[in-house]
């Protein structure tokens, strides 16, 4: 989104698993669709195809990745997504939640490559509901609330003022 008021000037790649299916085609195969989403990030095809048995693999889809995405369940297309998204570097990670989708042997998996991938990435930007993750992700925090600013400052601070049983004060729009 355009920002309403103000400027966003950003410099670096970007990765985001905001939007499960953006960018799909869901008329091509997985395959099709890896390079696809590759050339979206503006990676090459050598790239992509150097990371090919690494995104199959992590998707756990070798045996549908020639079939259409549109014959796949969601958390196949997640895993698709999930397993695309991190494979290539980014500078800039934009995630909406953590991934929740496949069973506790790909969950686990998928927590230790987003660990991975975290720390790879420059910023971070987490929207979750999780006071856990927020912790151990995140080094600052922007709490909203009907799309106000209620809370903004570190981690540690936020912490404390939630752990002291304090709610938001949200800001007045300007």
């Amino acid at each position: 989104y355009e920002p309403t008021v103000g400027q966003m000037h950003m410099n670096g790649s970007v990765a985001t698993t905001i939007s499960v299916s953006a960018g799909l085609d869901y008329d091509m195969t997985g395959l099709q669709n890896i390079f696809n989403l590759g050339r979206m990030r503006m990676v090459s095809r050598k790239q992509i195809q150097s990371k090919l048995d690494d995104i199959i693999e992590c998707s756990g889809l070798a045996q549908f990745i020639h079939l259409p995405v549109r014959t796949y369940s969601q958390g196949m297309v997640a895993r698709l997504m999930f397993a695309v998204t991190t494979a290539f570097e980014a500078d800039i990670l934009i995630m909406d939640e953590w991934l929740s989708a496949g069973d506790a042997d790909f969950q686990e998996q998928a927590r230790a490559r987003m660990t991975e991938f975290i720390n790879r990435a420059k910023i971070v930007v987490v929207a979750t509901h999780d006071f856990h993750l927020a912790r151990v992700v995140c080094n600052k925090v922007c709490a909203l609330g009907g799309g106000r600013i209620g809370f903004l400052g570190t981690t540690d601070e936020w912490a404390k003022w939630i752990e002291a049983g304090q709610q938001p004060m949200y800001a007045k729009s300007a």
